[in-house]
């Protein structure tokens, strides 16, 4: 093709100019994959226009890994549409503590470049909504997430041994994180994100492994957390790792009737299997808390819970006001120094 604006396209319900276009449908998917394509100029464009829906049977892609797949491409756009997962029946099963499929991620682009995801919907995910992986320099603007608080392992957007990634203007509320950053990120930008329900914007769990890369240059910004358990979160497993997290910003977040505000937990080790009795190798370091504002749904609103054998260091806290039952929240620190500037609320518990 020469000089063609849009070479592949998929548009159901073509209706220009025309505001009473409400019939745009449901269209069912099975799965959907597209691999080792180079899209630069011009770039392709998936307009999404109604509703594609996975089987409702769990089984059909509960063991696929991913229901819509791009890998090793380059110059994507997604565009507008909702991608239901159709998830309920599997979460169902995972509750009752059945043995289940993993269940499948909505949406994922692997090992890509240049990718973008402008106005999509993505609902009752099996598992993962969307994913970012191996990949540089993605965009998702304007996306919306919702799933059941209850809804297991249904992260809204994970990222991860990814770079320049960007997520804006967006609503997540789901069942675990909101957004959740994996090892090998670097150069995250969040801002202006509604997260509520879920578990926050967690970054980890880390140092899984002895050989991991870290996580830095992570800045979350403008965000709202609304009923979440956690707001911004670090968290590491207790296990010896040579990862670390370094260079993050937290700037311009409210909290309303949060568990868990501001916390680091590298002491991560649930029902005690594969890590007892160790601590976490994960180096956690130049963190920045600066206007955070709200309420906390707990007495300790500011935790910082950190390795025995690595503390934390560099911890700082600018302007920071959070109370819990119209009073001064409570701190708790553990292996964790830093200093303050401006008012903070819980009183600093660094040492420093």
């Amino acid at each position: 093709m020469v000089n063609v604006e849009n070479p592949i396209i998929v548009e159901q319900n073509y209706c220009p100019d025309d505001q009473n276009c409400h019939n745009q449908g449901r269209y069912l998917l099975c799965t959907a994959t597209l691999a080792v394509q180079s899209f630069k100029n011009p770039a392709l464009t998936l307009h999404i226009d109604g509703t594609l829906v996975a089987p409702s049977n769990y089984n059909v892609i509960g063991n696929s890994g991913t229901w819509i797949n791009f890998q090793r491409v380059t110059g994507v756009s997604v565009i507008g549409g909702t991608l239901d997962g159709q998830g309920a029946n599997l979460w169902a099963c995972k509750n009752s503590g059945k043995s289940c499929p993993t269940g499948a991620t909505t949406l994922a682009f692997y090992n890509s470049k240049n990718i973008m995801i402008n106005g999509l919907s993505s609902i009752n995910s099996q598992k993962f909504h969307i994913l970012v992986y191996g990949s540089q320099n993605a965009k998702l603007v304007g996306v919306k997430v919702s799933a059941p608080g209850n809804s297991p392992n249904t992260d809204g957007i994970h990222v991860e041994k990814s770079t320049g990634v960007t997520i804006m203007n967006s609503k997540i509320g789901t069942g675990d994180d909101c957004i959740s950053i994996g090892p090998g990120t670097s150069n995250l930008w969040i801002e202006n994100v509604a997260c509520g329900p879920g578990h926050g914007i967690s970054i980890g769990s880390l140092g899984w492994e002895l050989q991991e890369p870290g996580v830095q240059n992570v800045t979350v910004k403008s965000a709202t957390f609304t009923g979440t358990q956690n707001g911004v979160r670090v968290k590491t497993w207790a296990r010896p790792s040579k990862g670390f997290v370094k260079y993050v910003l937290y700037q311009h977040l409210v909290m309303v009737n949060v568990e868990n505000p501001i916390i680091i937990d590298q002491n991560y080790c649930p029902n005690h299997q594969n890590c007892p009795h160790q601590v976490s190798g994960v180096k956690i370091s130049d963190i920045t808390y600066q206007d955070i504002h709200g309420s906390s749904a707990t007495e300790i609103a500011m935790k910082f819970d950190c390795s025995k054998g690595n503390p934390c260091s560099d911890i700082n806290l600018e302007d920071v006001k959070l109370t819990y039952k119209n009073e001064p929240a409570h701190s708790s620190c553990i292996n964790a120094d830093g200093k303050t500037s401006g008012l903070v609320q819980p009183n600093n518990c660094l040492y420093n």
